[in-house]
């Protein structure tokens, strides 16, 4: 009751007009970032981040709320009329949207998707509710050994789970870690990593890297493989859908919430694995196999559902212990630091406000998504046909200026080009980006865990193992990091005798 109350408090915070003028802004502004392919709601939170400088942290929030679920929106309408998902959570999407859209039901498509998106996120934030306050009360329980535990689980998962490549993730997580440790040492006082330059002697913010690694990485990327030509969209009216559409649409909305939200909260989840686990069990259940392929309505409206479900999935770890999942709370953690806010177990008790605000933003951006979207598909479809030049310039533009607002010095700029072209080189080599964000905002909170959990047991590496959490954490570890052999040796052979038995 004590959560209800909380939330409805957060309702009357948010229904005020600047407020609800706010989520507006934020919901639009991630529709249409997410529209545009390749930026994303992660490219559009850095860039916010020194925008928001000026705001109450509360009005921050609400609109970083609305831009998140805008942005996992906005993907779908990219994937469904262009077949080029503005998200990997979109890939999905594409699949069977895009077929749709060429056999003259874009309409109906996008309108699954709306509506799909809006009863996932609904539910999703709703289980956000439920889920967070226990999840805060057992972390309040946590010792210093079990976060900093919690925090190599964060780095094994994704860096071992996402990519290609296992060494290919290690390297971008050793990035991060570089990264996130260069400044003064807390413990010692002295400068390390620095080069000598004594603007480093602070540390790198965060959000320089951000904004670096995803916007004018992005842009230095786009320009290398710059198509001028506008895209080919195709026509669309408005969505709408009929009564066998509702009726073959409810439950993959309802199955990909299921499958979304939980695999948000994993470290390493993201709304990948949700989306493809909803499409093969649309295509596994329909009534209209031989659909599938062809544009089958199950096969929009499942992953869609998925995938907005796991944004809501991914806040639960974010708040109550301080651990992002996917770039864009990472990106989002970032902007609590900035505003002195530390996320985690205590975040409830000395924030209550500015969490149940943002949690009732996410209510009233996910019904604003509704309204916004259904009328205005076919505008936000016109903005796919803005020349890439002109978009990437903007991009650039306002990059370098947040960089610049950060500290106020030149010596900023020259970071934020150094750290893009680190960005273009990792997308030229395939590194993952997540690893490298999560290790430039977890470096410091691992190493202060862990310092202090040595200082508890005078210097011994025992004072790493803490309680029965810290134990399973390591195991799970383990298993993660030994899963190829344990799937080549042990799975594999099972599977071959279970085949032949």
């Amino acid at each position: 009751m004590d959560n209800l109350g909380n939330l409805l408090d957060g309702f009357a915070n948010v229904v005020t007009p600047m407020n609800l003028l706010i989520a507006l802004l934020g919901v639009t502004i991630g529709t249409a970032v997410g529209v545009l392919p390749g930026i994303g709601p992660a490219m559009t939170v850095a860039l916010l981040l020194p925008v928001t400088y000026g705001m109450e942290p509360t009005q921050a929030f609400i609109m970083f709320a609305g831009i998140f679920y805008g942005g996992m929106y906005g993907g779908s309408t990219t994937s469904i009329l262009l077949n080029t998902p503005g998200e990997s959570s979109s890939v999905v999407t594409a699949i069977e949207g895009n077929k749709m859209a060429k056999a003259g039901r874009a309409a109906q498509a996008l309108a699954t998707a709306a509506i799909g998106s809006f009863v996932a996120g609904t539910i999703a934030t709703l289980l956000l509710v439920v889920v967070t306050p226990p999840v805060v009360q057992f972390a309040i329980s946590l010792g210093a050994p079990d976060y900093f535990a919690l925090m190599l689980l964060s780095f094994v998962a994704v860096t071992a789970v996402l990519g290609a490549s296992r060494v290919r993730g290690f390297a971008s997580l050793l990035l991060g870690l570089v990264i996130g440790l260069v400044g003064i040492d807390k413990v010692t006082g002295q400068q390390r990593l620095t080069l000598g330059v004594p603007q480093l002697a602070d540390g790198i913010d965060v959000v320089v890297v951000a904004v670096g690694i995803f916007a004018v990485g992005e842009a230095l990327w786009i320009a290398a493989h710059l198509r001028r030509r506008a895209a080919e969209v195709i026509p669309v009216g408005r969505p709408w859908m009929g009564k066998q559409d509702w009726k073959r649409s409810w439950k993959p909305w309802l199955r990909g919430t299921a499958y979304g939200f939980p695999f948000g909260a994993l470290p390493a989840g993201g709304a990948e694995i949700p989306t493809f686990l909803s499409y093969a069990t649309e295509k596994k259940l329909t009534k209209h196999p031989e659909e599938f392929g062809r544009g089958a309505i199950e096969g929009v409206a499942g992953p869609e559902a998925a995938n907005n479900a796991s944004a809501a999935g991914t806040l639960v770890p974010m708040l109550a212990i301080g651990l992002p999942t996917n770039a864009t709370a990472a990106v989002m953690l970032a902007a609590f630091e900035q505003y002195g806010i530390q996320p985690g177990p205590l975040l409830f008790e000395r924030e209550s406000g500015l969490v149940w605000t943002l949690i009732a933003s996410l209510f009233i951006g996910n019904l604003l998504l509704l309204v916004l979207n259904l009328p205005l598909a076919p505008a936000w479809a016109r903005l796919l046909r803005v020349p890439r030049p002109y978009l990437y310039a903007g991009i650039l533009f306002f990059a370098s200026m947040g960089a610049y607002a950060v500290n106020a010095q030149p010596f900023d700029l020259f970071l934020l080009l150094a750290l893009g072209l680190l960005g273009f080189g990792m997308r030229r080599f395939g590194l993952p980006i997540l690893p490298l964000i999560v290790g430039v905002i977890l470096a410091p909170r691992a190493e202060l865990q862990g310092r202090r959990a040595l200082q508890l047991s005078g210097g011994e590496l025992h004072g790493l193992i803490g309680g029965w959490m810290s134990w399973l954490i390591y195991a799970a570890i383990l298993v993660v990091l030994l899963w190829p052999l344990i799937g080549r040796f042990v799975v594999r052979p099972l599977r071959g005798r279970l085949v032949t038995g």
